[in-house]
């Protein structure tokens, strides 16, 4: 190993997508992605788990940054007004890491394992953003409808923004999504 250099959450990081992307996520070993960015195994399990956590490690921070909103939102919001809140706080996080949340979609979406353990985090998340919804007075059954409702709209628009690299900007795409199920809804 060479001299110290700074980031090396970001050099794995930035290392196992490369491969991800040149040779599959099965194919891709920890000891390779940790040679790639010019570090050691043992660097790379300060920062990961294991080779998933790579895609998976901010997880926790979402759930935070997205119950936190719901819980500041005006008092007088209405459930999917801070749930529309929330997602409008994750999609600005989101947007200054587009490129590595575009290639991390990639890799998720073209491994089984990897779409099960998203829709897990997603189950997660929509489970935190009732609780934060129900600490706010929102009874049941409301509080889980609103939350799962925004967390299919994050999933929605967070697939086109991935996927549209010159497209709008993921916040926009939230308000759009948030839109259109409400036109859906209004209707039933």
């Amino acid at each position: 190993m060479g001299r110290w250099e700074p980031d090396a959450r970001g050099r794995l990081e930035r290392s196992a997508l490369e491969l991800y992307a040149e040779r599959g996520f099965d194919q891709t070993t920890v000891a390779e992605i940790a040679r790639r960015a010019g570090l050691t195994e043992r660097t790379f399990f300060r920062h990961f788990a294991d080779k998933r956590e790579v895609l998976f490690h901010g997880s926790h921070a979402l759930e935070e940054l997205l119950v936190d909103a719901v819980a500041g939102a005006p008092e007088t919001a209405a459930p999917m007004d801070a749930i529309a809140t929330a997602l409008g706080v994750a999609g600005g996080m989101f947007e200054e890491r587009r490129e590595f949340a575009r290639r991390r979609q990639a890799v998720v979406a073209a491994h089984p394992e990897l779409r099960e353990r998203e829709l897990i985090k997603l189950a997660s998340l929509a489970a935190s953003l009732a609780g934060a919804l129900r600490g706010r007075g929102v009874a049941e059954p409301a509080a889980s409808l609103a939350a799962e409702a925004g967390i299919a709209v994050f999933k929605i628009a967070f697939e086109r923004w991935a996927g549209d690299a010159g497209g709008p900007d993921l916040p926009r795409l939230m308000r759009e999504s948030l839109d259109e199920l409400r036109a859906v809804t209004a209707g039933a």
